[in-house]
């Protein structure tokens, strides 16, 4: 039975159920159908490596360290899950369930949320 390559157009013989003519036909038209999960893929990475830096610094659940010390480890300030304003107007940005707010004197202080899912 003649079938029709579903990437590349390409008339082929095949299994009853294939709709490819090969391998790299059916990995072209995978990678191309998936672009914007490499994006959320490499935004959850960084993700979950800035939450183990956090956890890594702040195994008590409140500290203080360094931004250049966070910075070496590989954070990013650029990326977190949610951020939370107090009534007295500070900011915390969280990784999921641990957050750190940025001080003037270059230090961070890091705090643990428990109870993050309402």
């Amino acid at each position: 039975m003649k079938k029709t390559c579903q990437e590349c157009a390409v008339s082929f013989s095949g299994r009853s159920d294939a709709k490819y003519c090969s391998d790299q036909c059916r990995a072209t038209n995978y990678n191309r159908s998936n672009v914007g999960d490499v994006y959320m893929r490499q935004v959850n990475s960084i993700l979950r490596r800035n939450r183990r830096i956090l956890l890594d610094f702040n195994p008590q659940g409140k500290s203080r360290v360094r931004e250049s010390d966070l910075l070496a480890k590989g954070f990013n300030f650029n990326y977190s899950t949610n951020v939370y304003t107090t009534k007295a107007g500070k900011i915390y940005h969280f990784c999921y369930d641990q957050g750190y707010i940025n001080t003037t004197d270059g230090w961070v202080t890091l705090v643990a949320r428990h109870d993050y899912v309402h």
